[in-house]
């Protein structure tokens, strides 16, 4: 019982958890931040080169903070190549690792197939300027780069088409009064 108690503990004060916010807005985290200017920092992909958020400006942007030892972001990376592939040119899905090293990081991804850009963030400063309450946590950028909306928990790929459709259908629009 001690045990459990203490993985119970560790998980919560980690903020590795699995419980999305369906409505994207809740008190404090990602969610209050809709229509602030998204905030970059460059960082070193696994790869060595340097990238940042700001990057991707004029492309819709599912940034994703996860870790390798939490199991919500195991489960969910599946999900997240997958979107991935499925809108290659339409929506960039930017993966930043929070505190870990780039071979940690690395080796993750290339287990697991993961062909987006996965930054490694060892300071974790996405995770503070987004407000993660835990992980894994999604910050969607529209073109104007900003905050569109910011989902606590792992999403499943219905939940990220959903939650990417309103900064799509903003950029549609914005290009049919052109």
């Amino acid at each position: 019982m001690n045990r459990l108690l203490l993985i119970v503990a560790v998980m919560f004060l980690s903020g590795c958890y699995n419980a999305p916010d369906p409505g994207g807005a809740a008190s404090g985290g990602p969610g209050g931040l809709a229509g602030a200017p998204a905030q970059s920092f460059d960082l070193r992909r696994t790869d060595g080169r340097s990238d940042s958020l700001a990057r991707y400006r004029g492309s819709v942007v599912l940034l994703n903070l996860w870790a390798t030892w939490c199991t919500p972001c195991q489960a969910e990376m599946p999900a997240l190549e997958r979107f991935s592939r499925e809108n290659a040119g339409k929506v960039v899905v930017l993966g930043v690792d929070q505190g870990e090293s780039a071979p940690v990081a690395a080796a993750f991804a290339r287990e697991r197939g993961v062909t987006f850009p996965i930054l490694v963030d060892e300071h974790q400063q996405y995770g503070r300027t987004y407000e993660g309450i835990g992980l894994p946590t999604s910050v969607i950028v529209g073109r104007d780069g900003r905050v569109v909306r910011g989902i606590d928990g792992a999403m499943t790929i219905e939940q990220m088409r959903v939650a990417v459709a309103p900064a799509l259908a903003d950029s549609a629009s914005r290009a049919a009064a052109r």
